[in-house]
């Protein structure tokens, strides 16, 4: 017998194989197949229930920029999409993220209008003003450091408060922020690209999200490397002369590690302690260099 899913998802693709592809504790993705097309159904558990919502709103507003959603429920949180494309990848030439950037900021900055209903629809709150708790609240959990790093990050948190009022005062407004933009969430099909898996996002100071690119990017492209003044200014852009937003876009860039600790911590939170296992196995490899990013920046 057919699961409720499965019928709700043969009601829009008749006569589809379905394949399930991983379950997650946040989320479980199966490949949706005909004869001539792949489809690409999620059921998102509560701790991403917001991106049914959120993608169906992008994809309306930016179909250029999304994948194409052929049904979405957001009561139950499920959501079938067209295939877009194979994925851009980690490493290799950073220049294709060139054309990308400006389309992404033009999202964000147009996005400001949309704030409170992503909020009220459940994305994330991590505006800026949340920082210096979120960043108490991770003092609180057990990470994979030493009593001497976890005394430095102490030390840093009222500098960290500083921080995060200085960028403020910068006046960018906030918005939707990925915080998960990096190349195995971004699809190219003929040569155009769309992002996917908007389940980390949150709203949040929007020149957070070009981080995790840049960590990505051939390993990490960092700002000595003279296409790193490229990407940045491209992304820059959409949002004013690049050469005024350079140091707002800096700043942004060194609470950067912290940002995307702040999902991690959430993340890690929503797994069970009788998974463990699958912590240890899949989570903590990318858990252990984010805490590592913090301690570095905390200085």
């Amino acid at each position: 017998m057919e699961s409720e899913a499965e019928t709700w998802i043969r009601g829009h693709v008749p006569g589809a194989v379905i394949e399930v592809v991983h379950e997650r504790p946040w989320a479980t993705a199966a490949r949706v197949v005909l004869a001539d097309r792949v489809s690409w159904f999620k059921a998102c558990a509560p701790l991403q229930a917001f991106e049914v919502r959120l993608t169906a709103a992008l994809a309306n507003r930016w179909p250029d920029l999304l994948p194409d959603v052929l049904a979405w429920d957001g009561t139950r949180a499920w959501l079938l999409l067209a295939d877009a494309g194979e994925s851009v990848g980690f490493g290799g030439d950073p220049m294709p993220w060139i054309s990308l950037f400006p389309r992404y900021a033009e999202l964000q900055r147009h996005e400001t209008a949309h704030t409170a209903e992503h909020l009220a629809d459940g994305v994330p709150d991590r505006r800026l003003a949340a920082f210096p708790a979120l960043y108490d609240e991770m003092l609180e959990h057990e990470l994979p450091i030493s009593a001497d790093e976890r005394a430095r990050l102490q030390r840093f948190a009222p500098r960290f408060a500083a921080l995060c009022a200085e960028l403020a005062d910068h006046g960018i407004p906030e918005t939707i922020q990925h915080d998960d933009l990096h190349g195995a969430n971004v699809l190219l099909h003929d040569g155009a690209a769309r992002i996917l898996d908007w389940g980390d996002s949150c709203v949040s100071h929007p020149f957070l999200s070009p981080y995790i690119t840049f960590v990505h990017i051939e390993d990490g492209l960092d700002a000595q490397d003279a296409r790193y003044g490229r990407l940045r200014d491209a992304y820059l852009e959409p949002w004013g002369p690049p050469s005024e937003l350079r140091e707002t876009f800096d700043l942004a860039q060194r609470l950067g590690p912290f940002a995307h600790m702040f999902k991690e911590i959430r993340v890690l939170d929503a797994i069970a302690d009788g998974n463990r296992a699958l912590f240890e196995r899949e989570f903590m490899p990318g858990f252990a260099p984010v805490v590592a990013a913090c301690v570095a920046a905390a200085m």
